[in-house]
């Protein structure tokens, strides 16, 4: 048994995920690819070659990032083909359940079938930097959550996330997204102060957006999908990243560490964002995780 995900990951949470995905499939035997979404889409692995077929994707404004609607219109069609979604975010909101209705929309008329959507909180890599507990306890439930749910594709079960209402409309008004983030991305500026010129932005751009040239000048093109690989990866924090800079994060969080939880954590001024969902997300994912103990 073979199985596939096609993941685009701009810092790394939506890979992450995948990579449970992968090491739980292949403990119960079956080999797993996770292949990196690009810009490039001129020789994808075809999904008919495989028993299981995923997409993962970080939610961008409500929706998929523009590469993986332009991955929807590149795939090969198939007849009937049964797929998973798995999406990241940084908030547990019920509003992210419609992220993934454009994408369907096109799938659905290449041939695929949506049999199982699953949604994970991971941290922020923008709008705000999350404590590195709360960040801690998002990736231990993840790695605690994840495998329960691979399994459940492998069962076949169906798991479908409930739609909100006008959810439709708020996805299409929440597009705009795409071309205005290709616009901003043209805006973006690095400190030269601080540039060590060691061009990871560069290279690990998902569009090749990016382009430094011989005299060490950047350029930056329209293609950008606002992922924040670049600035959030980048080792000296020398991004300017246009209208969005004041929700810009640098730097990965310590996902590994241990957090000692007697020690108490000082409160940031966005201890009340999204509260209930949280815990409610919190909740229902031990209820979850504990009903196979």
């Amino acid at each position: 048994m073979k199985a596939i995900i096609y993941v685009f990951s701009g810092t790394g949470n939506t890979k992450r995920i995948c990579s449970l995905y992968k090491d739980e499939f292949e403990k119960n035997g079956v080999d797993t690819t996770l292949f990196s979404v690009t810009s490039d889409m001129s020789d994808l692995p075809h999904p008919a070659d495989f028993d299981l077929v995923g997409f993962a994707y970080p939610i961008h404004a409500f929706n998929a990032p523009n590469i993986m609607l332009k991955l929807a219109k590149a795939i090969d069609k198939v007849s009937n083909k049964e797929i998973f979604i798995l999406k990241s975010s940084g908030e547990p909101l019920k509003i992210n359940n419609i992220s993934s209705l454009k994408f369907m929309g096109i799938m659905k008329k290449k041939g695929y079938v949506l049999k199982s959507e699953y949604h994970y909180v991971m941290p922020y890599d923008m709008i705000f930097r999350h404590t590195d507990r709360e960040a801690v306890k998002m990736w231990e439930t993840a790695k605690a959550l994840a495998p329960v749910e691979a399994r459940e594709v492998l069962a076949g079960k169906e798991h479908k996330l409930k739609r909100i209402f006008l959810g439709g409309f708020i996805a299409w008004v929440m597009r705009i997204e795409h071309p205005t983030m290709r616009w901003n991305g043209r805006s973006f500026r690095v400190n030269k102060d601080k540039c060590i010129m060691c061009r990871k932005c560069e290279k690990n751009c998902p569009v090749n957006n990016i382009r430094i040239d011989e005299d060490g000048k950047f350029h930056f093109a329209g293609d950008c999908l606002m992922c924040t690989r670049c600035s959030f990866g980048c080792p000296t924090d020398a991004f300017s990243i246009g209208i969005l800079n004041n929700w810009r994060i640098n730097g990965a969080y310590p996902l590994d560490k241990t957090v000692d939880d007697s020690v108490p954590e000082p409160k940031h001024h966005h201890h009340w964002y999204c509260k209930k969902a949280y815990i409610k997300y919190f909740k229902n994912a031990e209820l979850k995780i504990n009903q196979e103990k």
